[in-house]
């Protein structure tokens, strides 16, 4: 029962409060590759990889005060209070854990991750989620497809590129 980590880069765009800006509220999660892998007892690695990033696409912060702008695992998009859509869609991050058929594993993924800009301004995603089932177990062919999400909260501290690491943790039961 190893354990692997994998670690995920974000980038969150936002805007400062005074003027409507764009808020390239860009999330994006790190490049498709490969995790570090882990071993059961029969020597079978287990991996993650990350086959798309979890985007909150382009918006604006079109006053003063906080907003927030959700993509769920399901797909679906919500963007709150000061923030608009400044074009394009949100899209949801999907991963794969590939490991010994039939096992049951553990995957972990932090709630909220605090992203920071080269200023040292702050945001959080927060609610992070996943459609995983409440006892993953990999498939016949030793597989686990997910879809995450979550919460992005500007509360217009000023524009710049965020970034923040967001770990999961897989590992065999």
């Amino acid at each position: 029962m190893c354990r692997t980590a994998y670690l995920l880069r974000l980038l969150g765009l936002a805007a400062g409060l005074l003027l409507p800006s764009a808020v390239a509220a860009q999330c994006r999660l790190c490049a498709p590759t490969t995790g570090i892998a882990g071993t059961d007892d029969a020597g079978i690695p287990i991996e993650i990889e990350v086959e798309s990033k979890l985007s909150f696409d382009q918006l604006v912060q079109v006053g003063q005060g906080t907003g927030s702008a959700s993509v769920k695992p399901d797909g679906s998009k919500i963007i709150t209070g000061s923030l608009g859509n400044f074009g394009g869609s949100g899209l949801v991050g999907n991963a794969v854990v590939r490991g010994s058929p039939g096992r049951l594993i553990r995957v972990d993924i932090p709630t909220t991750i605090e992203l920071f800009s080269l200023s040292g301004a702050k945001a959080v995603v927060d609610e992070i989620e996943t459609d995983l089932p409440s006892t993953p177990r990999l498939d016949s062919n030793g597989r686990l497809s997910f879809r995450f999400g979550g919460r992005l909260n500007v509360n217009g501290e000023g524009s710049g590129d965020y970034r923040g690491d967001l770990p999961i943790t897989v590992e065999y039961l």
